[in-house]
């Protein structure tokens, strides 16, 4: 028994409705014009990535010593792998310089297999006793790589327990307990492992983890050698002061020293703190420049959320930095770590890090320690 709208309500009515209606039509004009952008821009990049295959597979892989350094080669390596290829690239810049065979993997990991065994088995110290480690630490070694297999890609399953790698991670890890008893097993290294595994066969993953495992930076870092890692952390702060002077002098006001971030990145080489795509990214261009490109990386991180950063106290920075949000993007960080500038007063990276060296053992000589 309500009274009939007026005319001017009706109209009023009327008009909001016309309007909610174009207001709908507009949303959808535009979310059909985003889908389609998209589907261009990944039909683009699939595209490209099936011609830099060609290249990669016709031009450059058959002339690698000759083409490896050459502008042409180096620019299209910046641009990120064709994951088909993505694995032979990574084996042959990381190199063998240990001359580790198939065969050895083999050795190695039969010794592994045969010590899980005699673990489970719980021999005596003295039967055990093998390349002066005591039994206590490889067992914690090997009880370490238990625990920390579920631990890696834990959204991906791959890795868990019964997922199809957990095995072979497991394999990996540990016949390099058994090749390098000097380092065995530390946190962070099934990250690198498991990266590998995505991408190479067995053997060869093995082969380039240990190698990859010897370079100077990892060797310092896995062998928690702190006069080395210092270093590191104080080549990194030069050229953080040069390329981000606003931030270092926030991050000094805290008291926050690089190694609060940089220890978990350069440990596990990105691939726990990147979305996986893109932490293969950062491996690739790693692959071609060295330990260098782990540093510039970290400041183009820096670079990318230095206005954020800026706004935080030092609770806050820690919690972002360790945990990085996830719609980070390879064209937003790349971007960002290609404004980096990685010289200080003419001096390049290993420039830096080289004078520091020379000043530390000069200094090494001249203490008081030294000459008594």
């Amino acid at each position: 028994n309500l009274p009939a709208k007026s005319v001017h309500e009706t109209l009023r009515h009327r008009q909001e409705y016309d309007e909610m209606v174009a207001e709908a039509k507009k949303r959808e004009v535009k979310e059909a014009q985003r889908r389609k952008k998209l589907m261009k821009e990944r039909f683009k990049q699939e595209e490209n990535i099936a011609s830099a295959m060609v290249v990669w597979n016709t031009e450059i892989l058959p002339n690698w010593d000759a083409v490896r350094n050459t502008r042409k080669v180096r620019e299209l390596w910046w641009q990120g792998l064709p994951p088909s290829v993505r694995g032979k690239v990574w084996s042959l810049a990381i190199g063998n310089e240990l001359n580790i065979t198939p065969e050895l993997y083999e050795i190695f990991l039969s010794r592994a297999k045969e010590r899980w065994k005699s673990f489970s088995e719980t021999t005596s110290e003295n039967e055990s006793e093998d390349a002066g480690v005591s039994v206590a630490d490889r067992e914690a070694s090997l009880e370490l790589i238990k625990l920390d297999i579920s631990r890696t890609f834990p959204s991906l399953y791959i890795f868990q327990k019964g997922g199809p790698y957990h095995d072979l991670l497991h394999s990996v890890l540990g016949a390099y307990t058994c090749y390098r008893p000097d380092v065995g097993y530390v946190q962070g290294m099934s990250f690198i492992a498991a990266v590998l595994i995505l991408n190479l066969e067995e053997a060869d993953a093995f082969i380039a983890f240990a190698n990859l495992l010897n370079k100077p930076c990892q060797l310092a870092f896995f062998r928690v050698d702190h006069s080395m890692m210092l270093k590191y952390f104080a080549a990194f702060e030069v050229f953080f002061e040069e390329n981000l002077p606003k931030l270092f002098l926030h991050f000094n006001s805290y008291s926050l020293t690089a190694d609060l971030y940089l220890i978990d990145w350069i440990f596990t080489l990105y691939s726990k703190s990147l979305p996986l795509d893109l932490a293969c990214r950062v491996w690739d261009v790693f692959c071609r420049d060295g330990e260098e490109f782990l540093f510039r990386t970290a400041l183009g991180i820096l670079r990318l959320y230095e206005d954020i950063l800026l706004q935080m106290d030092f609770i806050h920075i820690a919690q972002f930095l360790t945990k990085l949000p996830d719609d980070i993007t390879s064209e937003k960080l790349f971007s960002c770590i290609a404004a980096i500038q990685m010289q200080n007063s003419n001096k390049k990276w290993t420039q830096v890090f080289t004078s520091l060296m020379k000043d530390y053992k000069e200094g090494e000589k001249n203490s008081p320690a030294t000459k008594t």
